[in-house]
């Protein structure tokens, strides 16, 4: 029998077992820090947001996603409207002559009615009620004074003035004098 030698040996080590791959725990560990991360930025939000300044909670160690409290969203409320303060120059006055009975030398009997306008830009409460005085000039006997009701933010409540002037040619004029909030 002839004696066999024996394969000659390579000349590099023999394949091993692959390592196991850290990825899956790098991923793991990555999340883990993400989650700690937002819980401690809730608990630092919750404190800062508390209204009697003692802190609502404390963070003792990073909870696990599911005991995490759901996050705290402020229901957004409507600011409350802001309503113009009305004085006498919020309005411009007007007179409608809805009667005029003339009697020659002897003067005319005309009835008037307030038309007015709101000149500014905000919002006219519509829940107060205003009452807006005014005087009415050119009468015979002197100025005629008047007051009317503003409510709802566009409703005028009046009383049509009856107003004796000497002539058909005397110019009957209006002026607001004041304006007071009645109430709403």
């Amino acid at each position: 029998m002839t004696e066999s030698t024996p394969p000659p040996m390579p000349d590099f080590p023999p394949p091993s077992a692959p390592k196991k791959n850290r990825t899956n725990q790098i991923i793991i560990g990555a999340a883990v820090a993400v989650i700690a991360a937002i819980i401690g930025t809730g608990v630092v939000v919750v404190q800062a947001t508390n209204d009697d300044g003692k802190p609502d909670a404390t963070a003792s160690s990073p909870a696990p996603a599911e005991d995490a409290p759901a996050p705290v969203v402020e229901e957004e409320t409507e600011p409350e409207p802001a309503y113009a303060t009305l004085t006498a120059d919020s309005f411009k006055m007007t007179l409608r002559t809805t009667e005029r009975q003339c009697f020659g030398s002897a003067g005319c009997n005309v009835t008037v009615e307030p038309e007015l306008e709101y000149l500014g830009i905000e919002t006219v409460d519509p829940d107060a009620v205003y009452g807006i005085t005014y005087e009415i000039r050119g009468d015979e006997s002197g100025t005629v004074i008047e007051t009317a009701e503003l409510s709802n933010g566009t409703s005028l409540n009046y009383t049509p003035t009856s107003i004796s002037v000497p002539s058909t040619n005397t110019k009957v004029s209006v002026e607001i004098t004041d304006v007071i909030e009645q109430g709403g």
